[in-house]
């Protein structure tokens, strides 16, 4: 076995035993935790948009418990100053310097609860860090903990007093999920694991961060052929070509799907990425990057039939365009 192959079978090994623990808490989505568990191995960000309750919360705290990472929640609220994120560096009398009082986003795993609920200028707190792993506070640049993610939440129904995302703010997620509502039958299973007390509170621990950076590791490593990367390339510019989408996906998209089939093919245990990791990968990677042209919003035109279009349209490496 070449050691290509070796270290995908080690880090699918590693994401199974994280996915099967994540299950105890988040019952019956297991591609929707596969997609949680490909932002943190692709080192990027994710969004969850989903209605309340569902356990986008729940979702957060499992990861970071799982791999054994420091957790912290930020509340986005119309009040939320960006100091309030960052942190502040405040005057010490006893040194007689100012010192760094590290805000909640100095953790591994940061969970912005209902981020579109703070105004543009505390939501642009967070676009350092997530884009250059960095804050910078009163001039001096303090380096995030490593691993880091941001897990951002926002509700898709409640507009009043919401502040929508810009565009070069959802640019910086990685993907976008949707949780959705569990099936009946999962949901008769919620209720009866919380009768006594909540799974979250025995979960345990089941990979290291040692572990973890291994398999972020292992995801740059994994193969990507000149024509794989080409339609890649080939769907982001029909995105911008798109006779239905006002804007389409940037080059940093591309990057996104190029990462995102890389985790995929790491997750079936292959040290190679195929076409199909790809097409998997474009809706939760670009369809929170583009915006639909407002005529054919109008007429009731989705972003997923657009996405479905664009991959009907360009031709698969290996195979006869129509």
């Amino acid at each position: 076995m070449q050691a290509g192959q070796k270290t995908a079978l080690a880090g699918q090994a590693t994401a199974e035993r994280i996915i099967a623990n994540l299950q105890q808490v988040i019952l019956g989505k297991e591609s929707e935790l596969r997609l949680a568990l490909i932002a943190l191995a692709c080192q990027g960000h994710m969004l969850i948009e989903d209605v309340p309750g569902v356990g986008k919360t729940m979702l957060a705290k499992a990861v970071a418990q799982s791999i054994g990472c420091s957790f912290s929640r930020v509340q986005f609220t119309p009040d939320l100053l960006p100091s309030d994120i960052t942190g502040v560096s405040v005057f010490s009398q006893k040194s007689q310097e100012f010192e760094f009082r590290p805000g909640p986003v100095m953790a591994q795993i940061v969970l912005a609860d209902e981020i579109n609920r703070a105004p543009p200028k505390s939501q642009a707190a967070l676009l350092e860090c997530m884009a250059e792993g960095q804050i910078t506070v009163d001039g001096t640049r303090h380096a995030m903990p490593y691993p880091f993610m941001v897990m951002a939440t926002q509700n898709p129904i409640e507009y009043e007093g919401t502040y929508p995302l810009p565009e070069t703010e959802l640019d910086r997620f990685l993907l976008r999920l949707t949780l959705g509502y569990p099936a009946a039958a999962d949901e008769i299973k919620m209720l009866q694991s919380q009768q006594l007390a909540h799974p979250i509170d025995s979960l345990e621990q089941v990979a290291t961060q040692d572990e973890l950076v291994e398999l972020q590791h292992a995801v740059r490593e994994i193969q990507v052929s000149p024509l794989v990367a080409e339609y890649i390339v080939s769907l982001a510019g029909a995105t911008r070509d798109h006779a239905q989408l006002y804007l389409g996906a940037s080059p940093r998209g591309s990057l996104g799907v190029f990462r995102m089939a890389q985790a995929r093919a790491l997750l079936d245990g292959r040290d190679f990425a195929l076409p199909d990791d790809v097409k998997a990968s474009i809706e939760p990677a670009l369809a929170h990057r583009m915006v639909l042209d407002p005529s054919a919003q109008s007429r009731g035109t989705t972003m997923a039939t657009v996405i479905a279009d664009i991959l009907g349209t360009v031709a698969v490496p290996g195979t006869l365009s129509s």
